[in-house]
């Protein structure tokens, strides 16, 4: 994976503009940012195979088997009780879906796209000396 860079500041130039508020320079910082993702090559990434994955049937039964199959083994596996019958066809039913080459695709599409939202943290977090990680919560990058 090659590193990516992303511009915060705006094609009409730098953020301060002449008796704009800092909400109103935040904002504008976050529009374009958000506008500088959505254009990276990983974020496009993301969205073609994510696409692909909605339509990739085969794909979308191996996951839901899966998925069927761990929620009716929740509460065994919770308590660390799945009979060795269970967990070999639970494992067996991972493998299958991960195999599909759409999963794969996606996968990776969110793990490139994962990366670039972290460093875009880690550079956030080193500009405003907070762990912008930290604050937002799990989920968030």
């Amino acid at each position: 994976m090659t590193q990516a860079t992303v511009p915060i500041q705006t094609a009409a130039g730098p953020l301060e503009a002449e008796g704009a508020s800092a909400k109103d320079e935040a904002r504008a910082a976050a529009r374009a940012f958000a506008q500088a993702l959505a254009e990276s090559d990983e974020f496009q990434a993301f969205e073609r195979a994510t696409d692909g994955l909605r339509q990739d049937e085969t794909a979308q039964r191996a996951i839901q088997a899966y998925q069927t199959k761990q929620q009716s083994l929740q509460v065994s596996l919770m308590l660390g009780a799945v009979n060795a019958e269970d967990q070999a066809e639970l494992e067996r039913l991972r493998q299958a879906f991960l195999s599909h080459p759409t999963v794969a695709a996606y996968l990776q599409a969110q793990e490139n796209l994962t990366a670039i939202c972290q460093a875009a943290a880690d550079l956030l977090s080193q500009h405003i000396g907070l762990s912008f990680t930290a604050a937002c919560g799990p989920g968030c990058c």
